[in-house]
């Protein structure tokens, strides 16, 4: 399976202080996403990006994922994506709906997504995917618990968006084999992991991280690394 560019966001909103740096302030990401146009690149989500892959089709398409569902997605970064003609991949914690990221202390509170967003998302065509049910790291969780936080959260996400959720996202990246084989026995189609692993391809699907830090320079040397490495993995 080839490797195409696959760039892993979280947050986008105005920020002063965010020690795990996983927000990208609004204009950043406008100026990401105009960057990646004026290249000749065009943002899309997974499920977009993996139909063009099998059609190869996918040469200039770069996908778009946003990890936690955070409910600036709706209000800060889908707009952006409207306006540069782009589409990206929400990975949703369907148990915490309306919630905050209660794991991520000492960093900003930061409001999720709520039932209505989710389903106002997916109705502005976007892509739906699931990060598990309480972002738990999944290979510290017993079989009932795993079997909860892919299944149980696949089903109502589905049941809430309307939409087949095919995409799974493992929390803080960690995955091993007992995860990958949990997912696709589940139904899903694909997984995003973070980094490279000798995992199924298609249920560990390695990311780059974009950050706030992340202008045209240091997007340009990290397309670059990307090809290489990807060049040398095949």
């Amino acid at each position: 399976m080839r490797d195409d560019l696959v760039l892993m966001y979280h947050s986008v909103e105005h920020c002063d202080r965010d020690p795990f740096q996983v927000t990208v302030r609004p204009d950043r990401f406008a100026g990401q996403l105009r960057w990646m146009r004026r290249a000749g690149w065009r943002g899309v989500a997974m499920r977009e990006l993996l139909r063009a892959r099998e059609a190869g089709t996918a040469d200039r398409l770069v996908g778009l994922t946003f990890d936690d569902g955070y409910a600036d997605f709706v209000t800060e970064a889908m707009p952006l994506l409207n306006r540069y003609g782009c589409t990206a991949t929400v990975f949703v914690l369907a148990g915490r709906l309306g919630g905050d990221n209660a794991w991520d202390r000492p960093g900003p509170r930061k409001a999720l997504m709520t039932a209505d967003d989710v389903r106002r998302t997916a109705d502005a065509g976007m892509e739906i995917g699931s990060h598990g049910l309480l972002h738990r790291p999944l290979p510290a969780a017993g079989p009932a618990a795993l079997a909860a936080e892919v299944g149980a959260s696949r089903a109502a996400l589905g049941a809430l968006c309307g939409q087949d959720v095919a995409g799974f996202c493992y929390p803080y990246g960690k995955v091993g084999a007992r995860e990958v084989e949990a997912v696709r026995a589940a139904g899903y189609g694909y997984a995003c992991a973070v980094g490279r692993s000798t995992l199924d391809r298609r249920y560990a699907l390695p990311r780059v991280f974009v950050g706030d830090r992340d202008g045209a320079a240091r997007l340009a040397v990290k397309w670059l690394r990307h090809r290489i490495v990807a060049g040398g993995a095949r």
